[in-house]
């Protein structure tokens, strides 16, 4: 089964500040879309308006075929088939808590048993294994930390995975590691990905279409293959490739 995402008429206030205003796109079940835009330009709120963290106005809802019965958003359902993976996977991870009481947790709140193996196979998953079952976030370097944090998301069996800057805490070489990683489970899984990033470079990585936000409103909407090779129309998508000027996209 592959789930897709509608978003029409997005808005999130906070007082008189409107962080996401007006904001309307699709994801195709099995399709990675990905967000861009410099820091404050509303893409972060976005993921955490999908999954119920932020309070906002409009509609979200799933997208199946036609014999699918999806949940409704904010429904435990919804929860479970929509998962969010966080910027920073040491501020995501309860210091406190072993890897294997991290990943236990979503079992024990969705209810679902088979702790054990599910945990096993979580780990195999985003190539740690169960040797790190009973060790800390503070005994991870902050690519095993994303793993984990992966893990977590996956435990679930989700059909979409919200991530929110998933690399950029990571320097360049643990970067690739896990963006790898995260298409290989896409493939494998059939998954949808919403990806947001400031990073031109890391989001087109994985995804083939964009959406362009900035100060909370949508600008253009472009595939990748035309942002690399600088076919864009508006003129805020051209300063932030300015700005990230050397970014490269292979394949």
């Amino acid at each position: 089964m592959k789930v897709g995402l509608e978003v029409q008429h997005l808005r999130v206030e906070y007082g008189p500040f409107v962080a996401v205003a007006d904001t309307s796109f699709s994801v195709q079940p099995g399709e990675s879309f990905g967000i861009v835009g410099e820091s404050g330009s509303g893409k972060s709120t976005v993921l955490r308006a999908i999954c119920g963290l932020a309070p906002n106005t409009g509609s979200v809802k799933l997208l199946g075929d036609a014999a699918q019965v999806l949940p409704l958003p904010g429904s435990k359902p919804f929860r479970r088939l929509v998962q969010m993976v966080f910027q920073d996977p040491y501020g995501s991870l309860h210091p406190r808590h072993t890897v294997d009481k991290i990943l236990a947790e979503p079992l024990a709140i969705h209810g679902i048993g088979d702790e054990q193996t599910r945990i096993e196979r979580a780990l195999d998953e985003v190539g740690l294994g169960s040797g790190f079952r009973f060790r800390y976030p503070h005994q991870l370097s902050g690519g095993q930390r994303q793993r984990i944090a992966v893990a977590r998301a996956l435990i679930l069996e989700p059909q979409i995975l919200l991530l929110d800057e998933p690399t950029s805490a990571l320097d360049a070489s643990v970067q690739a590691e896990v963006l790898n990683l995260l298409e290989q489970l896409r493939q494998e899984r059939g998954l949808t990905f919403l990806m947001v990033s400031h990073d031109l470079a890391v989001v087109t990585h994985l995804c083939r279409r964009l959406l362009v936000m900035h100060q909370g409103r949508a600008v253009e909407f472009v595939d990748a293959a035309d942002l690399a090779a600088s076919r864009v129309q508006a003129d805020y998508t051209r300063r932030l490739m300015r700005a990230a000027e050397g970014f490269t996209r292979e394949g």
